[in-house]
């Protein structure tokens, strides 16, 4: 059972590691920057996602500079109709027609052409139906500024309503651990989600990431290695509307087979788990991310409940989901320690039947036959002799 204590803490590694750099930030941000792009017009191509993903400043400054160039451009060429037609020089005559009424200098026409593409129309300068170039410019920026329009305000939506917000609600536990589960060793982790409104058709993945050699000799980096955490079998598919225990099965197929409590404080790996699903609200895609260093990752602990009974609901407490508690394990792998197990063909339960039929041994004899097959130490059993 957990201990009372709900803000037990686990204790620092024994020896300490020099800071290893992040692939993924606890956050979910990429730790990745791009140098030396040669083909920068590639971000041109797809003009729409680029503008989306740059920061709020550039694109609330690209936005006012689209505007006021599209005005500054067609301002400039109603102003060189006038000047071309003469409007300026015989603004005064009278029986002359322009083609712009009251339009007389290059900021009127600067002001016109605002009036024209926001439609706000003021009344005091008006184009004339004897000025046929008129009308096809007035065309003209009509079409451009609806879709200048549809292009900007679209970008703005597009990125007020991107799913990254949703996923900051979306919480994973600081810690993953490693235990026993059904007499296997897991890995396990703790995922939640704050919001009432929930997330669709959710899953979750982890990577493994970490350098490797191949037997050729070549190096790489940061090699990637998928950890089953359920896709075989649909746990990888999630229900999310209490916080869930994530569990990955230490067995023949897993990167964790053949490594020991000590190997793993000894290696040096990354965890990426991945939570995608659709947003309720809007059916977006959303995705948050967190990683799990080799020194987050506690070798005989288990995850204290959040989850309670309260009258007519269950109730999540939030302030255990980072906390864990100590669990008996085995410091050995899992592969050695599923080799033991099958040395032994009886279970526990049949052992312990047939000690019962044959009464052989006291109830402390039997204890250490049961727990040896699952922590076979000679010391412990040792001392356990010595207390009988």
């Amino acid at each position: 059972n957990p201990p009372n204590n709900s803000s037990f803490s686990p204790p620092t590694p024994p020896f300490l590691k020099k800071p290893r750099q992040r692939y993924v930030q606890k956050d979910g941000k990429c730790n990745v920057h791009h140098g030396n792009v040669q083909e920068t017009y590639r971000y041109l191509s797809d003009l729409f996602t680029t503008l989306v993903d740059l920061r709020w400043r550039l694109s609330f400054f690209i936005f006012t500079l689209v505007y006021v160039v599209n005005w500054l451009f067609f301002g400039l060429l109603w102003w060189l109709i006038a000047l071309i037609r003469g409007d300026l020089l015989h603004a005064d005559e009278e029986g002359w027609t322009p083609c712009v009424e009251n339009l007389n200098s290059f900021v009127s026409a600067f002001l016109f052409s605002i009036e024209t593409e926001t439609t706000i129309g003021y009344g005091y300068r008006v184009i004339t139906e004897k000025c046929p170039e008129g009308i096809i410019l007035l065309l003209v920026q009509a079409i451009l500024g609806s879709i200048v329009n549809a292009m900007m305000v679209g970008c703005m939506f597009v990125k007020i309503s991107q799913p990254k917000n949703r996923a900051e609600t979306l919480m994973f536990s600081h810690k993953a651990v490693i235990s026993l589960r059904d007499n296997k060793l897991c890995l396990m982790f703790r995922v939640g989600d704050l919001r009432n409104s929930h997330i669709v058709e959710a899953s979750i993945r982890a990577k493994l990431i970490r350098s490797e050699q191949t037997k050729e000799g070549e190096f790489i980096p940061l090699n990637q290695t998928d950890i089953n955490i359920g896709f075989d079998t649909g746990d990888d598919r999630l229900f999310l509307v209490s916080p869930l225990i994530i569990s990955h099965e230490i067995n023949e197929k897993s990167p964790f087979w053949e490594m020991s409590q000590a190997q793993i404080e000894k290696e040096e790996f990354e965890i990426v788990v991945i939570l995608e699903g659709m947003v309720e609200a809007t059916g977006m895609t959303c995705q948050a991310r967190s990683s799990y260093l080799d020194t987050e990752v506690l070798w005989g602990y288990r995850f204290t409940p959040v989850l309670s009974l309260e009258k007519g609901f269950y109730e999540v407490d939030y302030n255990n989901f980072h906390d864990i508690y100590e669990a008996n394990t085995p410091s050995c792998s899992a592969k050695e320690l599923a080799a033991r197990l099958r040395d032994d063909p009886l279970s526990v339960e049949d052992e312990e039947d047939k000690a019962g039929e044959a009464n052989n041994g006291s109830a402390a004899e039997k204890l250490i036959r049961c727990v040896n097959r699952i922590y076979p130490c000679n010391t412990c059993f040792n001392t356990l002799a010595d207390l009988m």
